[in-house]
Formats: structure tokens, sequence, C-alpha cells
């Protein structure tokens, strides 16, 4: 047995989400039985029987998510703490190359918060509908949302089990430095072409959302979070860090940096999944959010505010630019 199943954090990590998954499991078999039942136009006893459990169903998954959300700093701290034991990594870098199944596991786990965002969002307008109008799609979504769980919790699992405690890994210098003068950064860009197109994309983004033009909204959301990346790793992490060489996503997590990294990413993604979210359910179920278009706003207002706050007072302080 791999010794990091030994590790209480490694180990309280996997048993919250396997029993997360079983709940959800629960929730996934009790959805089928009421999607093959359920009849809106019936008043029949079965159909209220029907209903009060779609709304159990609700309430559980509402709790599992809001944990699963939790559980994703968490897995990002536990990376950080495994950089210790795991030889050669600095960081969280370092662990999450640890094999193949890291980077992987990282992007599914992405793609699952911005799924159930999308389906709570979804569940906030079908319970106000009192109709329940959008009950078989939500349920839908949700039984997609299971089969990832399904797939993040078997990848969470062997992730931990194939990590090789005697095999020497590369840091995040290695990882996200430009070695050999190659150019890391999407499209062949420069730094300062990369900034422009990070605040215009911010701008577009901002105005999409304040104009209602909900298309450019999930065209311009999707590409600013692609250069959003970019442009912390490579730009303005190295003002967090004071260090024009150190680049890396993961390091701004520690407390060496006040944990910020939490504060930039956590704006960053929540912001644009929560605008996503807004704009796919103004253009596919016709309702619209203004307090989450609000929220989603804020959320990359403050991402963008504060990384530039970093560059601006590392100039102040020291009158240069890294």
């Amino acid at each position: 047995m791999n010794p990091l199943l030994l590790n209480p954090q490694v180990l309280v990590y996997l048993l919250s989400e396997s029993l997360l998954w079983v709940l959800l499991a629960i929730a996934a078999g009790v959805s089928v039985h009421i999607l093959l039942r359920w009849d809106f136009e019936s008043y029949s006893e079965e159909q209220y029987a029907l209903e009060r459990r779609a709304y159990l169903v609700m309430t559980i998954l509402v709790m599992v998510f809001a944990l699963k959300f939790l559980l994703l700093p968490y897995f990002a701290f536990i990376l950080d703490r495994l950089s210790d034991q795991v030889p050669g990594a600095m960081c969280a870098a370092g662990v999450i190359s640890a094999n193949d199944l890291g980077l992987p596991l990282l992007f599914l786990k992405l793609l699952i918060l911005f799924l159930m965002i999308l389906w709570m969002t979804i569940n906030h307008y079908d319970l106000e509908a009192k109709r329940y109008p959008w009950f078989r799609l939500k349920s839908a979504l949700f039984l997609l949302i299971f089969l990832l769980v399904s797939a993040e919790l078997w990848m969470d699992w062997n992730y931990f089990l194939r990590i090789d405690l005697h095999k020497v890994v590369s840091c995040c210098s290695a990882l996200f430095g430009q070695l050999e003068g190659a150019n890391p950064l999407p499209f062949g860009l420069d730094i300062p072409r990369l900034l422009l197109l990070f605040y215009l994309l911010y701008a577009v983004a901002a105005f999409s959302i304040l104009l209602r033009q909900y298309g450019l909204q999930i065209a311009s959301l999707g590409l600013f979070v692609f250069v959003a990346y970019y442009a912390v790793v490579y730009f303005f992490g190295t003002y967090i860090y004071e260090l024009p060489t150190h680049k890396c996503p993961f390091c701004m997590l520690q407390k060496e940096y006040g944990y910020v990294g939490y504060l930039i990413w956590g704006s960053l993604f929540g912001g644009v999944f929560l605008g996503l979210s807004a704009a796919i359910c103004r253009l596919a179920l016709g309702v619209r959010s203004l307090r989450l278009e609000r929220v989603a706003l804020g959320l990359i207002t403050l991402f963008v505010l504060l990384c530039s706050l970093y560059v601006g007072v590392y100039y102040l302080r020291n009158g240069v630019l890294l």
C-alpha cells in the first residue's frame, strides 16, 4: 500500500470524497426512479410522493455540492503539504505532476465545479417557477455530474496510489520556466501583448455582462480564463513572489504569500463560472438573474484589481518593474 494513504490529510480527503459519492449515488438512484414515473399533469398520491422525494434529493445535492466546493481548495492544500514527502517537489506543482493522472484530475474537478454551479443556478430558477419546468433538464445534468464525480473518485484514489515516493519529480521552476529560451505563452504572444489581451478581454467580458450580450459574454469569459491563467503564471505571479524567475500557479497558495492564491484563483474561476452559468441560463431557459451577473462581474473585477495591485505596489516600493 502506498504510504501516502496513511497520511491523515489524504485519508480524510479520500474518505470524504467517497462518502459524498455514496450520497450522490443514492440521489442518482432516486432521481432515475422519479424521472421514470414523473407526470406533472397527474394529481395522484404517487405524484405528490415523487415531488416530496424530488425536494429531498435537491436538498441533499445542494449540501453535497457545497461540501464539494470546500474539498477543491482542500485538495490543493493537501498537494502543497505533500511537497515535503515527494522527492524534488517544492510545491503542489511537483506533486500534481507526479503521475499522468494529476493534471487531468485537476481539470476534471474544475469542470465538475462549473457544472455544479450551473445545476444550482437551474435548480434555483426551477424552484422559483413553482411548476418545475426544468426538472428533467436539471435531473439529466445531475446524472452527468454523477458520472463525472464517479470518474473523479476513481482518479482520486488512483492518483494518490500511483505517486511514487522514490521517484524524483520536477519542481515548478522546471515545469513553468522558460527552458532553452522556448516561449511558453500561447499563440506566440509576448508579455506586453499578453497583458493587452488580458485587459481587453476583461473589458469585453465586463461590458458584455452590463450590456446583456450573452453570446459575447460566454465567448469573452471563456477566452479570459484561458489568457488570465498565463498572465498570472508568467507576469502577475512574479510580483507576488517578487522574483522575475519564479513562475508558478501553486506557490502562491502557501503561507509565505498569505495564501493569496486561493483568493486569486477563487475569484477568477468563481467569477467566470458564475458568469457562464448566468449567460447559459439566459440563452437556454430565457431567465435572467441580475444578482448573479453582478456577483460574477464583481469577482472577475476583484481578480483583475488584485493582480494589478501587486504590480502597482511593487513599483511604488521599488521604482522599477520586474
